[in-house]
């Protein structure tokens, strides 16, 4: 599975501007709703907050994975958000997180999202890919980093 076959380029945001946890949520899933039909942001948005309940999902090194299960969505879909000055998104390592990778998932996606979690996980632990996509101006920087790291694994 390569993440550009998941990543919804319309719902990127290359600069969010919510600056709480809550607000960053609801901001990419409001992007993410508007773009991918059967997808209602209200809904999302709390599937997405009863998940951070069991544990935040900022994995630290300034990086957050946000994921979900929605009842009725055909596929995987995925966005990417970035925000220059920084969330408190509760993150392990106590530090702002500036780079967000949404996952939402089929309600009864077996193990398929548990591989595309993995790979993004892989992504952000490279140093420099986080680099390159806080120093993007463009989306299709963005996503041209995106296309070369899916194609080292």
């Amino acid at each position: 599975m390569k993440i550009m076959d998941i990543l919804v380029k319309d719902a990127v945001l290359m600069d969010l501007e919510s600056r709480t946890k809550h607000e960053a949520l609801a901001e990419m899933a409001g992007a993410l709703s508007r773009q991918e039909a059967g997808l209602e942001a209200g809904r999302l948005l709390e599937v997405l907050l009863e998940r951070e309940k069991l544990q935040s999902t900022g994995i630290g090194e300034g990086v957050a994975i946000p994921h979900g299960r929605m009842p009725g969505l055909g596929r995987l879909v995925a966005t990417f958000a970035r925000s220059r000055e920084g969330v408190d998104f509760e993150s392990i390592d106590g530090q702002a997180t500036h780079l967000f990778f949404l996952l939402v998932v089929p309600e009864h996606s077996g193990g398929q999202h548990l591989k595309a979690l993995a790979r993004i996980s892989r992504f952000f632990r490279d140093a420099a890919f986080r680099e390159r996509l806080l120093s993007s101006e463009q989306l299709e920087d963005v996503c041209r980093a995106i296309e070369e790291e899916d194609a080292k694994f």
